[in-house]
């Protein structure tokens, strides 16, 4: 057979492959977008209380992945994309979405772009660098916010028999393994891929030389109001310390011009105990003269705080719990989760899911849901969300060197992992309404 003709013949069959894996992935949505639960609006599933939010990360800006993971659970069902204030990230999350419309006729979910008000957890990057330019470096980004570039040190400086348990602890994959750092074709400057890089600190404990630092920064208020000025964006989300309200303030009013393009406003906080529900008031009160759209509050519980995650479910889930209990405030709430021991810790939310209230806050009937909306509306995934779907794309894309996951048979399985973990949360609500 000739050169041509045996390429022509495997680009047809390719042709012909592809075509059957979108017929597949097609009907595999189809019949899930016949739950009622999963073709409805993302405000809808918020008033019924299955809202379901992707945290692609604050800080995580690689493209790649994040067009990947928009696209697959675009097609699992997700009411929001939550991503990195930053017009390359927001293009990427856009294109996964139009990628899966292409393949299957799914509802948008919303875009929503993740700022910070001071230092936060959620807006940091590990750094190989020396203490004393550190100190140097953060103060700069304090004047200057993400303005300038990130500048990292040789990771030749790591000792030469280094176990590197950074890189094992690493839930981003940020750290690449020693032999591609020592790669002499391509050496890198840098022992942490910055835009892979989303904060979560585990990095910093884990080395036995101190030689990683974190630089923290805030992002860009002039870039943040372009974002929010765009059609495909829906949605912004402020974090917040929650321990004073004069950077929230300042960070409100400097968005209030961009603020009436988007349909919900969502600021994300911290457990600081008693002080809470007073602290959101105050937030509330900031926010009010310019908030023309819905409001959602994301309890984080424990925020990122280096370790292995252990307890951080259980807090955030008390976190809400206590604060249903307390106030309405008449606006969605929603928890961040990123273990899988929220299967296990169902039996707690299900007393609380139904219970049902109206806006004067009297108790009413599962029956009577008319003008009525669920005490919490959602849940947002984040580290478990992206690790479940992460370890196909990245066989995908070491092994295979695909970066549009939709041509590969293997991405059936990223999809069925992600359609499991919406569906698990869509599922606990139909009864009830």
């Amino acid at each position: 057979m000739a050169p041509r003709t045996l390429k022509k013949e495997i680009r047809t069959n390719e042709l012909q492959k592809n075509h059957r894996l979108s017929r597949i992935v097609k009907t595999i949505v189809q019949i899930s977008a016949q739950s009622r639960s999963i073709s409805s609006s993302p405000i809808d599933s918020l008033r019924r209380g299955n809202w379901v939010k992707l945290i692609c990360g604050a800080s995580f800006e690689d493209v790649v992945d994040v067009r990947n993971l928009s696209l697959v659970y675009t097609l699992g069902g997700v009411d929001c994309i939550d991503c990195a204030a930053e017009a390359s990230v927001v293009n990427a999350v856009n294109e996964g979405i139009e990628a899966a419309r292409q393949i299957a006729p799914v509802r948008r979910p919303w875009v929503m772009v993740s700022v910070n008000d001071d230092e936060d957890l959620h807006f940091r990057k590990a750094d190989k660098r020396d203490s004393s330019f550190a100190l140097c470096f953060d103060a700069m980004l304090r004047y200057f916010s993400d303005l300038y570039p990130h500048t990292e040190f040789d990771p030749l400086d790591c000792p030469p028999d280094c176990s590197r348990p950074c890189e094992r602890v690493c839930p981003a994959e940020a750290i690449p393994p020693a032999r591609l750092i020592m790669d002499e074709e391509s050496p890198r400057k840098s022992g942490v891929i910055t835009e892979r890089c989303y904060g979560y600190g585990r990095c910093l404990h884990s080395c036995p030389y101190d030689k990683i630092s974190a630089i923290t920064y805030v992002r860009d208020a002039a870039s943040t109001l372009q974002l929010l000025r765009r059609d495909d964006v829906d949605d912004i989300e402020i974090h917040t310390n929650a321990r004073q309200t004069d950077s929230f303030k300042e960070l409100w009013n400097s968005l209030a011009a961009s603020v009436s393009h988007v349909k919900l406003v969502a600021a994300s906080l911290p457990d600081v105990g008693d002080s809470t529900l007073s602290c959101m008031k105050s937030l509330y009160s900031i926010m009010k003269p310019n908030l023309t759209c819905h409001n959602l509050w994301q309890l984080d519980g424990r925020p990122m705080s280096g370790d292995i995650g252990r307890g951080t479910t259980r807090e955030t889930i008390a976190f809400a719990v206590r604060l249903a209990a307390t106030s309405r405030m008449n606006k969605f709430l929603s928890y961040a989760i990123s273990h899988q021991l929220f299967k296990k810790l169902v039996c707690l939310l299900l007393p609380l899911h139904m219970r049902i209230e109206n806006y004067s806050g009297e108790a009413c009937s599962p029956k009577d849901v008319s003008n009525s909306e669920a005490v919490i509306g959602g849940v947002a995934y984040g580290g478990y969300a992206r690790k479940i779907v992460g370890r196909v794309l990245h066989e995908l894309q070491n092994k295979h060197g695909v970066t549009g996951v939709e041509n590969h048979p293997l991405y059936l399985e990223s999809l069925r992992e992600a359609m499991a973990l919406v569906g698990f949360y869509k599922r606990l609500r139909p009864f009830l309404i």
